[in-house]
Order: C-alpha cells, then sequence, then structure tokens
C-alpha cells in the first residue's frame, strides 16, 4: 500500500509539474502580451542585464545611450572572467545612427545605418594594455604600428584613441571591433506583474534586440545581421529585481561595472526546460525549444517549434528529436561552461502549414521520410531516411555541445546551451564546438525521470480566431484515474 499511495503522489506530482511547462509554450504563443514599436523608439539608456558571452569568448557588459538628434554613446565592458567582476578594458564608440526602413529580410525588425565618429579604449590593467598594444601593433595597418611603445606604462584612466573619422585613423580590427550590431534594431514592450503578494498592477518592461555577432571571428567585420544578441533593456524599464541594470547604468569607463558575485553552480541537466520568449536565429528562424534530460540514463527529447513571424503565432513546422549524451567535463575553453557530446538518433517532423506541407512533398524520394504523402499537422517519422535532406537534419549525428546551468535574480533555474554557427552548419566536430550561448532557457519541471518518455508537446485542440491550434494541456484526471487503478490493483 505505501508503494501506490508514492506511486499516486508521483503521478500527481507529474500532472502538477508538466502543465507549468506547457503553460509557458502556450503564453509564448500567445506572446505574453509583447508589442513590438515600429519604428523603434531609441532614445535613453539601455544596459546589459548581466554579463553576456560573444563568441571567442569575450565576456562584457553593455550601455547605450541614444540621444534625440540621433547621437548615441556607447560603451563596452570587457573582462578577463564569465562573472564579469574582473575588467580588462573599457570601449567609449562615438558616432551617429540613422534609422531606415522594415527590413526584407528579418520580419519585425528595422536597419539602420550608422558612422562612427571616435572609439576610444581605457585600460584597467598593466596586462590589458600590454595585450592590447601586442595585437593592434601586429595586426594593424601603417598607420596603427607603434600604436603604443612596448615598454609604455600602464596610466590608469587614460583614454587611447583607435579609430576617428577626422584623422581616418581605424585601428579596431585587431580587436575583432565592429558595431554591425547597430545596422539591425527592434524594441519590444510588455508588462510584468509586480512580484510582490500585496502588490498588484504590472510594470513597463522595455528591450532593444540588436544584431547578432558571427560565430566565427573572422567573419564578423564582415558580417550584417539577420539575427539578434541577448537584449539590452531601457535602464528605466527594467525587469525587476536586476541587480546588474543599476551598476551597469551607473558605470562609466574609469569606473567599469563590477557584477555581483555568485556562488559556482554544479550544472543540473535533469527536468525539462524551455524557452523564455519568442527566438530568432540567423537567416530568419523564429521558434520556442523544450527539452526533457534525464540524467539517470544520458536520454534527451527535445521538440523545436518553428514559426514564421517574430512573435510566434503562425506556426510552421515542428521538430522533436532525441538521443543521448555523454558525461559532461568542464571547457577549457570557456570557463564556466561545461562540454558535452550529443548523439542525435531519433527525429519526427509535423508540418503545420501549406508552405511546409508542399515543401516536404516536393523533396526527393528517400530522403524526408514517406515522399508525397506529408500533410498539415500529420506527424511523420524521418529516422528510416536517416533524417531529412529539405530541413537539414542528418540521422544519425553528434553535435558537440556547450552547456551552462545558473540561477537568476528570482532564483528561477536558467540552462545556456551553446549557440548555433550563423553560417548554418553544424557543430559536428570538437573545433566547432561554440564558445557562445543562445537565449537561456527556463526550467520549467523537474519532472520525475519515469515518466517524461511519456510526454510530447503538439498543437492540438481547437484552432483560436486565427485558426492556430492551441496547445491541450494534459487531463489531470486521467493521471489521478491512473493512480486510483493502482491503488485496487493493490
Amino acid at each position: 500500500m505505501v508503494r501506490c499511495w508514492w506511486l499516486a503522489g508521483l503521478l500527481v506530482a507529474c500532472a502538477a509539474a508538466e502543465p507549468r511547462c506547457r503553460q509557458q509554450l502556450r503564453h509564448l504563443q500567445d506572446s505574453a502580451g509583447i508589442a513590438a514599436r515600429l519604428p523603434p523608439r531609441l532614445e535613453g539608456r539601455w544596459v546589459s542585464t548581466g554579463c553576456e558571452v560573444r563568441p571567442g569568448p569575450e565576456f562584457l557588459t553593455r550601455s547605450y545611450l541614444f540621444y534625440t538628434n540621433r547621437l548615441f554613446k556607447a560603451l563596452q565592458f570587457y573582462y578577463w572572467d564569465p562573472s564579469c567582476r574582473d575588467p580588462s578594458y573599457s570601449l567609449v564608440i562615438k558616432g551617429k545612427l540613422r534609422l531606415r526602413q522594415a527590413s526584407w529580410i528579418t520580419r519585425g525588425a528595422t536597419e539602420a545605418d550608422y558612422h562612427l565618429h571616435k572609439v576610444g579604449i581605457v585600460f584597467h590593467s598593466q596586462k590589458a594594455m600590454r595585450e592590447v598594444a601586442s595585437w593592434i601593433n601586429q595586426t594593424s595597418g601603417e598607420g596603427c604600428r607603434g600604436f603604443l611603445p612596448p615598454g609604455r606604462s600602464w596610466a590608469p584612466g587614460a583614454l587611447y584613441e583607435v579609430l576617428s573619422a577626422k584623422t581616418e585613423r581605424d585601428c579596431t580590427a585587431a580587436l575583432g571591433f565592429t558595431m554591425h550590431e547597430l545596422s539591425l534594431v527592434r524594441v519590444e514592450r510588455h508588462f510584468q506583474p509586480l512580484l510582490q503578494p500585496q502588490q498588484s498592477g504590472s510594470r513597463l518592461v522595455e528591450e532593444l534586440y540588436l544584431g547578432d555577432i558571427h560565430t566565427d571571428w573572422g567573419e564578423r567585420l564582415h558580417y550584417r545581421p539577420t539575427g539578434y544578441q541577448r537584449p539590452m533593456q531601457s535602464a528605466l524599464h527594467h525587469v525587476h529585481p536586476c541587480p546588474a541594470c543599476g551598476i551597469i547604468s551607473r558605470a562609466d569607463e574609469h569606473h567599469p561595472p563590477i557584477l555581483p558575485a555568485r556562488a559556482a553552480q554544479p550544472m543540473q541537466l535533469s527536468g525539462s526546460w524551455v524557452s523564455t520568449h519568442c527566438e530568432l536565429r540567423p537567416a530568419v528562424l523564429f521558434l520556442t525549444r523544450y527539452f526533457t534530460f534525464h540524467g539517470n540514463n544520458h536520454t534527451w527529447q527535445g521538440h523545436y517549434y518553428h514559426y514564421s513571424d517574430p512573435l510566434c503565432r503562425q506556426p510552421t513546422f515542428t521538430i522533436y528529436a532525441s538521443g543521448h549524451y555523454s558525461q559532461g567535463i568542464p571547457s577549457s575553453k570557456v570557463r564556466g561552461g561545461t562540454e558535452l557530446a550529443f548523439k542525435v538518433t531519433q527525429a519526427r517532423v509535423t508540418p503545420m502549414d501549406q508552405l511546409s506541407v508542399a515543401m516536404l512533398n516536393s523533396s526527393a524520394a528517400g530522403s524526408c521520410g514517406l515522399a508525397g504523402s506529408w500533410s498539415t499537422g500529420v506527424e511523420q517519422d524521418i529516422t528510416p531516411t536517416n533524417g531529412c535532406l529539405a530541413l537539414g537534419i542528418k540521422l544519425p549525428h553528434t553535435e558537440y555541445e556547450l552547456f551552462k546551468t545558473e540561477q537568476d535574480a528570482q532564483q528561477r533555474s536558467l540552462l545556456y546551451i551553446g549557440e548555433r554557427p550563423t553560417d548554418g552548419s553544424s557543430p559536428d566536430s570538437p573545433d566547432k564546438r561554440p564558445t557562445s550561448y543562445q537565449a537561456p532557457l527556463i526550467q520549467c519541471a523537474a519532472a520525475p525521470e519515469e515518466f517524461s518518455n511519456y510526454i510530447s508537446l503538439k498543437y492540438v485542440g481547437r484552432k483560436d480566431a486565427n485558426g492556430i491550434e492551441a496547445l491541450k494541456p494534459l487531463p489531470v484526471a486521467f493521471l489521478l484515474f491512473i493512480a486510483l487503478l493502482f491503488l485496487r490493483w493493490d
């Protein structure tokens, strides 16, 4: 009897936990009350909400100030460590930005032109000064050689000019520096419910999405963004709590922000994780993600819900994939990260609109499921055809990944998975392992591993006013009924 009561409790826990994941996905599908401003209003200060990781890796925080006359002053603070507590150098970037038209490539974004007037650098240690000077002296053109003499002593607070439009001097290439992120802009607004139980209402939150940074260092100087970086938030209208926001907004090039110390968290991968917002990858792929990891046997399942719009309201197709993953080891290249190898052994695809159906039905025989048999809302196994050539899926295959888990200011568990290569390829060899991260996933359930295999999210239920099928939660009563059957059998 004790065993059966334990089983009943387990089923009730599963029934209670799983809807949280579905609720989060439905929350995203309903766009969570998000409004995008077109054209975007940029006036004011925008700041990072934490320590950011760019490909390389580079650890940094940002503070950008846009004026009403289209001028801007951007501060980028670089660090030696992934907690952004040990500053290396700061860049002061001044220029002018002109918004153009809505992007023809990235739906929901605005294209912009920018012109840099000057860029200065402030070193925060002798080591940083020596290292950066070496980069510039070795790799820059004639006008930059001798930028700093090898024996030059570090002068705290000194500002050195590395770019000047007036003198036509540009020594920034050695830093991998570019402001092409300003060529793609999106501003979103939503309201955050007040967190205190005795409070009601909500507060405005504004987020600034700027263009992504190419994952290949050699391409970043020429790359024109089609995706976004981690968003910045308005210094006046940001999420609460946000300890980093105030620290970064008060910083300047001479006093870089030192973010609060955070206890190292061992990576706890088991459970279910889901996107926190509609995500955009380069080459204009809008999607949300949902993963379940089983630590007892190192298996995983992932659902990738693709859409045609920046609010993730118009589904195009869904991919389900599963397989095994290796024991993680600390990354030797990205401090704070964990390296794993993921083997994908099975996959299924569900087309959700007529365009996807037509594309899949036009695939060559034997290259993507059963040729000519695809139809809207009907899932098909692509494992027998070793994947789907039309969608770039090859089975089986191994991907070399970078993971990180941490807790946010609200003590929620976040999972960061390595950023996908900008060129659309797969990290299928150790040398292509990511050195930066995608948008974080939030843990929606530490689900009992015995029942995780039975969870499969699909677009089911009645269609809404837009003709889109809504997500329908699993019936709790059904799981309780099963539990009662077990009690009777005992």
